[in-house]
């Protein structure tokens, strides 16, 4: 390439010149690239979804001078509605506008079945590394909590993890399809009583939104 470019008198660099600069990769692209493709357009517009939004966005700080903000700290959301509701999109909508907002996110989304599985043990996997490892995560979705059966292991595991998340205060975005009323007879009393402590719930309209609406 080099000996033709000379032949024709043409500099490497006016080629170079001509090659399109890549288009920039934004936060929120990467962002919507780890997601469901369903939700990659969430978008959040719930009153109480804003509201949280806005609280994680301010409890955000910056881990050196000049650094974008990270969430660290912060409340939890306990979303709770029928199939269909909204609930999830709600969820991933609320931190793509974390992400728009400025503020940078280390998250992960799971369903609690998915979780459990995950989490169940087998050969060759470090259950423990695992479970500490979603426990820790400064932003995490548990969809669909109270959808997998029932037992005294899960009730184990989802105990470790929400205590977990409780003591370090880490933001949490719960979706049940369980009635609010219902969730202490799943979960057992003590998850409900640090979910009521540690979450604001959220009471969705009883309307099956998929019926109408591919994204909901």
């Amino acid at each position: 390439m080099a000996r033709i470019l000379a032949a024709r008198n043409i500099a490497p660099a006016a080629v170079a010149a001509l090659v399109d600069e890549p288009e920039p990769f934004s936060p929120l692209d990467a962002l919507s690239a780890g997601m469901p493709p369903r939700y990659q357009a969430a978008v959040a517009d719930h009153p109480q979804v804003l509201a949280w939004v806005r609280e994680v966005a301010v409890a955000a700080v910056a881990p050196s001078r000049g650094a974008r903000r990270q969430v660290t700290t912060g409340p939890s959301l306990l979303m709770a509605g029928v199939v269909g509701a909204g609930k999830t999109h709600q969820a991933y909508g609320a931190v793509r506008l974390l992400v728009q907002s400025g503020v940078g996110v280390r998250w992960r989304a799971t369903t609690a079945a998915d979780l459990y599985a995950d989490l169940r043990p087998r050969p060759g996997v470090d259950n423990e590394r695992e479970l500490a490892a979603v426990s820790r995560c400064p932003l995490l979705i548990i969809d669909d909590l109270g959808a997998a059966r029932a037992t005294e292991w899960t009730e184990e595991i989802t105990y470790r993890l929400i205590n977990r998340r409780y003591n370090h205060m880490l933001p949490t975005l719960i979706t049940t399809n369980l009635r609010i009323s219902d969730l202490r007879a799943y979960l057992g009393d003590r998850v409900a009583s640090r979910l009521a402590q540690m979450t604001t719930r959220v009471e969705f309209e009883q309307v099956d939104r998929r019926r109408h609406s591919p994204a909901a």
